[in-house]
């Protein structure tokens, strides 16, 4: 499976706490919510677009 997220896919999901948009990054698989200062884990290319397994930001 490609290490890179699909940009269809990235265009599509939103943040489900602020339904901002999400910045991806790459070197951490993750997608970021600069709203909610949320991280949500690519897990083997899948986002986990839940707030319990976000890793909240400082």
């Amino acid at each position: 499976m490609s290490e890179s997220l699909d940009r269809r896919v990235l265009e599509a999901l939103v943040c489900p706490v602020t339904n901002a948009v999400l910045t991806y990054d790459a070197e951490r698989q993750e997608l970021i919510s600069m709203a909610a200062h949320l991280a949500f884990p690519i897990r083997d290319g899948i986002p986990v677009m839940l707030v319990s397994e976000a890793r909240q930001m400082d």
